[in-house]
Formats: C-alpha cells, structure tokens, sequence
C-alpha cells in the first residue's frame, strides 16, 4: 500500500452524526453543549453511540434524559447541570 503511493483516510472515525433529539437538546441549552463538548474525543463517541444505538425515537430522548442529569444534582454523569429537554 505504501508502495503505491496510497494513504487511508481516519476522517470517517472522527465524524459522527449527532442524533436529531440530542442536536435539539445541545442546541436548546449553551450550558449542555459546553458540558458535551469538554469531553474527549472517546466519551463524545461513546455517547453519541449509544444514543444513536436505538431505533426509536422515544428511545433515542429517554436515553439523553437519563444522561443529563437534570434531577439528580450529585450524578456522577458527564455534566452536572441543570438541563431542559
């Protein structure tokens, strides 16, 4: 491959496509999208995996919901704020 001359792109790994129910969340609350966006690269995608992981819509919200901890102050989740999905 080397030899050819040719290169692999990584870009498609680092790409994800946010599900539509958490881009309207992200985008509803500046304090969330601040919170989602100091993690690091591997627990953005852990996230948006899981998220993305469900078929349903319904699923796809409960999932954010349970993520953000907007009634349970000392959760141990990746943001501690007060967030309104």
């Amino acid at each position: 491959m080397e030899k050819a001359g040719l290169t692999v792109d990584f870009k498609e790994k680092h790409e994800l496509k946010y599900p539509e129910e958490f881009q309207v969340a992200l985008d509803g609350n500046a304090a969330l999208k601040a919170a989602f966006e100091a993690l690091t690269p591997g627990r953005k995608r852990g996230y948006i995996l899981h998220f993305s992981g469900a078929k349903q819509s319904s699923t796809r919200t409960s999932r954010i919901e349970k993520c953000v901890p907007a009634n349970r102050p000392n959760s141990r989740h990746w943001c501690n704020i007060q967030a309104s999905l």
